[in-house]
């Protein structure tokens, strides 16, 4: 039997998955009206203007990108000098939870609970990071 996986990359994993289904999700909400089957098969050259909840997720999407590598670098950092411990799992349980929770705020279009939920997963980053230098 293989060695036990920590909680931490089990939740970096989580976020990964996380990442997956914001991809999906938020191409399958821009795949109507005028971004019909052609020209989403095709170059897209032209772009081609998305619903309201489409361009939220595209927006929550784009977030999730500036925000995630800055997470698995701290993390994979943290795992790489040891120092795995409470602030790094709660860290990144509060950066999972939240990300997971901010996509369908976002797209439910909930301004100060977004934003709450948003600072929530920066708090978690923040506590990964906090715990690479202790």
């Amino acid at each position: 039997m293989g060695a036990m996986v920590p909680v931490e990359l089990k939740l970096l994993m989580a976020a990964v998955i996380i990442g997956l289904i914001q991809i999906i999700w938020a191409a399958a909400a821009g795949s109507g009206g005028e971004r019909n089957l052609p020209w989403l098969m095709g170059p897209r050259d032209e772009p081609k203007p998305v619903g309201v909840v489409a361009a939220r997720l595209d927006r929550a999407l784009g977030n999730f990108l500036q925000t995630f590598p800055l997470f698995a670098a701290a993390l994979l950092a943290c795992d790489f000098a040891g120092k795995f411990g409470t602030s790094t799992l709660y860290g990144a349980a509060l950066y999972v939870i939240a990300r997971a929770l901010f996509v369908p705020i976002y797209a439910a279009g909930i301004p100060v609970v977004r934003t709450l939920v948003w600072t929530v997963s920066m708090v978690g980053i923040v506590m990964v990071i906090a715990a690479f230098f202790q």
